[in-house]
C-alpha cells in the first residue's frame, strides 16, 4: 500500500485515468518482490517445515488476490488483474525456495 502511495506521489501522471503501462509494470514488480519477501520470511520463521508453510501462504495469497481482482473488476485491465493473481503466489514460492537454498536444503 505504501509503495502505491509513493508511486502516485512520484509519478502523478501515471495514476490519472486508466493505468499506464509503466505503472502496471512497476506495481507488478514490487508486488512480486513483496510476495517473495513474505515467502522468505515465512520459510525462515517456520524452521520445521518451511515449504509447507510457504505453500499455505501462497494459497492464502492466491485466494485473496483473486477476491481483490473480482472486487476491482472494471477498474483495471483484465490482463493486469490476472497477472497479479498469478504473480503473487509465484513470488511467495520463489521467496521460500530462496530461503531453502540459503539453508542448503536445495
Amino acid at each position: 500500500m505504501a509503495m502505491t502511495i509513493l508511486l502516485a506521489r512520484l509519478t502523478p501522471s501515471w495514476t490519472v485515468g486508466a493505468p499506464r503501462r509503466g505503472y502496471i509494470f512497476v506495481t507488478l514488480g514490487y508486488s512480486y518482490l513483496a510476495a517473495a519477501a513474505g515467502g522468505y520470511v515465512t520459510a525462515w520463521i517456520a524452521a520445521a517445515s518451511p515449504l509447507e508453510h510457504a505453500l499455505v501462504l501462497g494459497i492464502v495469497v492466491l485466494v485473496l488476490s483473486a477476491a481483490a481482482a473480482m472486487l476491482s473488476k472494471g477498474q483495471y485491465p483484465t490482463l493486469y488483474q490476472l497477472a497479479l493473481v498469478a504473480i503473487m503466489p509465484l513470488g511467495v514460492l520463489a521467496g521460500a525456495l530462496l530461503r531453502l537454498r540459503v539453508l542448503g536444503i536445495l
